[in-house]
């Protein structure tokens, strides 16, 4: 990693990406922290502490939601806008014909996600207004002629306003900078509440030396993690395929051999995140309603973080989010029939029906084991953190652990990838 940023920083081109990415960055961080006229920042600190789904968002925004700021939303209404369209595309004929007709096609889905993340950031940024500010005494209604309408539509304008412009920058990353921009901005999220809580531990460190080792140790366990995680996450089975020799007048073609990859996280960190937001709508549903918060206490009662009940719908959902997310992201039949017609095959299993069979077989059991992991990884590090110490359980999510090492990963790949193609041009010059 640090070899492929010494050898991108040699190149101008590559440099000034990486500059632009970080001056996108820095004003995205730099919205987290303005102010919204009119709210209290306490109160929405306190609410959302108390909510482990939230909390999650949270983290991914930098801490902008719990602070109530100018980019609480953050990317979370446009990623849910495009798992929604990814889940659409699977039924709706239409949206699944524009998903395979190219460049054109991607940006039709490109624009129809735009939409829905305006419609999302609405009725977020109302559920946001309605659950806490209506609760108390988070809206300083004397700013707003002591009007509740009027409050909560300027309320609702604001954190829209603020969705579009994180969404816009990350596309802006995207088309000038490195990396996949909304993975960017949710990376340097996490990072920035992690740091946080960090320099929050190190300012007790003056009042009690003994908090020193409990940082030591914490850190000493991150890392550990942390190669766990990044060792699994780059293990995939290796299908080898054969492609038959062909003459085509005057030209022989294929004759070489090739692989499907197949790794272990292949659906990555969507089926965790699709868990914990099933497992935590109910409870925010029943908050929005003062009748039903009432009576919502078994909910909270059953369903409290860290209870036998939540800890076994929580396992049967990542499971569940697990195969079918796997089931949108390969299709066995679609990639046997592009093997068939390119003139290859598997050794010892027949071209056709029983190549798509074969590779399902091999799909699910590797799934298997991907749900196995991403259940011991929702669990796992929150236990061994309280280890180092219970103010640094919450520094890295377990949602936020898999972000951070894919996104690492992937812009690891990328830089070597622009590396590669800027010497490939200079050689052709």
């Amino acid at each position: 990693m640090f070899e492929t940023l010494k050898n991108a920083f040699q190149n101008k081109e590559i440099r000034k990406k990486i500059f632009l990415t970080l001056l996108i960055l820095l004003i995205f961080r730099i919205g987290c922290y303005i102010p919204v006229p009119g709210l209290l920042r306490e109160y929405f600190e306190t609410q959302i502490s108390g909510n482990t789904f939230l909390t999650l968002m949270s983290s991914i925004t930098g801490g902008a939601l719990s602070s109530g700021t100018l980019f609480a939303l953050g990317i979370g209404p446009y990623i849910n806008a495009s798992i929604i369209m990814q889940l659409l595309a699977v039924g709706i004929p239409y949206l699944e014909r524009l998903s395979k007709q190219g460049e054109e096609g991607k940006k039709k889905m490109a624009q129809i996600t735009r939409i829905l993340t305006i419609v999302l950031a609405v009725v977020q940024s109302i559920g946001i207004i309605v659950n806490f500010a209506n609760s108390g005494s988070a809206i300083k209604l004397d700013l707003f002629f002591d009007s509740k309408v009027f409050a909560g539509f300027y309320m609702t304008v604001v954190y829209t306003a603020g969705s579009l412009i994180v969404m816009w920058l990350g596309e802006r990353i995207t088309e000038y900078g490195i990396g996949n921009g909304i993975s960017m901005i949710i990376f340097i999220g996490i990072l920035s509440t992690a740091g946080d809580s960090l320099i929050n531990k190190f300012i007790q460190v003056g009042s009690d030396a003994s908090v020193l080792l409990e940082i030591a140790f914490f850190l000493i366990l991150v890392v550990v993690i942390f190669f766990l995680i990044v060792f699994v996450d780059l293990a995939e089975r290796k299908i080898p395929v054969n492609y038959a020799k062909q003459v085509r007048g005057t030209k022989m073609y294929g004759g070489q051999s090739s692989v499907i990859p197949m790794k272990i996280s292949g659906s990555g960190v969507m089926p965790l995140i699709f868990a914990f937001a099933i497992i935590s709508f109910p409870s925010m549903l029943m908050s929005l309603v003062p009748a039903w918060n009432d009576e919502g206490e078994w909910w909270d009662s059953v369903f409290t973080s860290g209870s036998v009940w939540y800890v076994l719908v929580l396992c049967v959902l990542i499971f569940i989010f697990s195969f079918f997310y796997n089931q949108i992201q390969f299709n066995p039949e679609d990639v046997s029939k592009s093997i068939q017609q390119n003139g290859g095959f598997i050794q010892g299993i027949r071209p056709g029906k029983p190549t798509a069979l074969y590779l399902k077989k091999i799909s699910n059991r590797i799934t298997l084991f991907g749900a196995i992991y991403l259940t011991l990884i929702a669990f796992i590090p929150s236990l061994v953190f309280s280890w180092a110490s219970y103010d640094l359980v919450n520094v890295f999510s377990t949602t936020g652990i898999l972000i951070v090492v894919s996104v690492a990963l992937e812009l690891d790949k990328q830089l070597q990838s622009q590396i590669m193609m800027k010497n490939y041009k200079g050689f052709l010059k």
